[in-house]
């Protein structure tokens, strides 16, 4: 059976430099999502690829 699944999300407030918001942005523009979108898909990527330390 088909189910619609809502996923929850959380407002946050962080500081990045300007140069790193303006690529964003204009890589967000360019491949056609949001930069909300974008940089979830940034951080989910970082966080499944990052080294483990001790």
């Amino acid at each position: 059976m088909f189910e619609v699944k809502k996923e929850e999300y959380v407002n946050k407030t962080f500081r990045m430099p300007a140069g790193l918001v303006k690529t964003l942005e204009e890589v967000a523009q360019r491949e056609k999502v949001s930069l909300n979108k974008l940089v979830v898909q940034c951080c989910e990527y970082s966080l499944a690829n990052m080294k483990e330390t001790q």
